[in-house]
């Protein structure tokens, strides 16, 4: 009996990817050759790799499943996308069932060794780091941030600059465990960002495509031994689908399509992460978010960010229709 599981709808496949360590999902049509030369390959690593919670393979035919093959990007047939703790950690375009194998194996090793419990940790596998638990029905999309067109105000060049706010690595002042952290090799001088002449910020950060945002994690981690510390974000307000960075004057003048204020409480001792919740509602087809930082929760006149998450979900990249890859004789 086969142990692949068949998607039946987005609400199975999401929970699946929650429940399970590892998913190996086969995005397939009926009508593509590729598709069918590979499939006996890919049952043959389900049935002997396959465990229960801890790796599942899924088959989902992109004609009866669009919205899930959309929300993945998937453009081309065969497409095998793998989940490792609810995070995209490799895509495979095209039936070559030697780069399937031996990627599928290759992880299936390297959970054996770590062994599955501790399995997926960002800091050894490479997987983008999050501070914080999911919510149900979400995954992290800060991957579909479009770097080349990130955009910060008033920063400090001595710090990090807009794409250290979407490293994937864990922020090194969690492992002092002093927030100090440590210096950056690329371009700026740590990886965190600060402030510069006053504790505002403005940052411009467009979508690869059109989003639901559910929930940003916003990590800051100020010393905890220095008087002189920046403060962490208090009072933020976001806009949605702005062509370009607002000017401070300017975001003044507009609405917010939703304001923040943050207080002690909200953020986690242990990671110094706050979870913002957003008014699901307005935030369904967002393109760019404007985050200006208004003030900070002290008297310091800078402001710390360390890391920057998005929650929600991912629709379409681009119009086109899903093209085989390979061989159809």
């Amino acid at each position: 009996m086969s142990k692949t599981v068949h998607i039946g709808s987005a609400r199975q496949f999401n929970s699946l990817i929650q429940s399970s360590t590892i998913v190996v999902t086969d995005f397939y049509a009926d009508w593509c050759g590729p598709c069918k030369q590979i499939a006996p390959v890919y049952e043959q690593l389900s049935a002997q790799l396959s465990r229960p919670n801890k790796i599942t393979f899924a088959k989902v035919n992109t004609d009866q499943q669009k919205e899930v093959a959309q929300k993945y990007g998937v453009t081309a047939l065969p497409t095998f996308i793998i989940f490792k703790n609810q995070q995209i950690v490799q895509t495979i375009k095209g039936g070559n069932p030697k780069e399937l194998q031996a990627v599928v194996k290759k992880l299936s090793a390297e959970a054996d060794s770590n062994g599955l419990d501790g399995f997926g940790d960002s800091s050894t596998s490479g997987a983008t780091w999050i501070a914080a638990s999911l919510p149900k029905g979400y995954t992290n999309i800060t991957d579909q941030v479009d770097v080349r067109g990130l955009d910060l105000l008033n920063s400090d060049s001595q710090y990090g600059n807009a794409r250290t706010l979407f490293d994937s690595s864990k922020p090194s002042a969690l492992e002092d465990g002093k927030g100090k952290g440590r210096a950056s090799e690329g371009e700026g001088g740590s990886d965190w960002v600060e402030s510069d002449t006053d504790e505002q910020l403005m940052l411009f950060a467009p979508f690869m495509s059109t989003l639901k945002v559910h929930t940003l994690q916003i990590t800051s981690l100020p010393p905890k031994d220095d008087d002189d510390a920046p403060m962490r974000p208090k009072t933020i307000h976001i806009y949605t689908n702005r062509a370009h960075v607002l000017g401070f004057d300017e975001a003044e003048d507009l609405t917010a399509t939703q304001s923040i204020t943050l207080g002690p409480r909200d953020w986690d001792e242990k990671t110094g992460t706050a979870k913002i919740e957003l008014r699901f509602v307005k935030f369904q087809q967002v393109t760019s978010l404007v985050i200006f930082v208004v003030d900070g929760e002290g008297s310091s006149d800078k402001v710390r960010i360390d890391r920057l998450r998005i929650v929600g979900e991912t629709g379409e990249k681009r119009d086109g229709k899903i093209e085989k890859i390979g061989d159809n004789s």
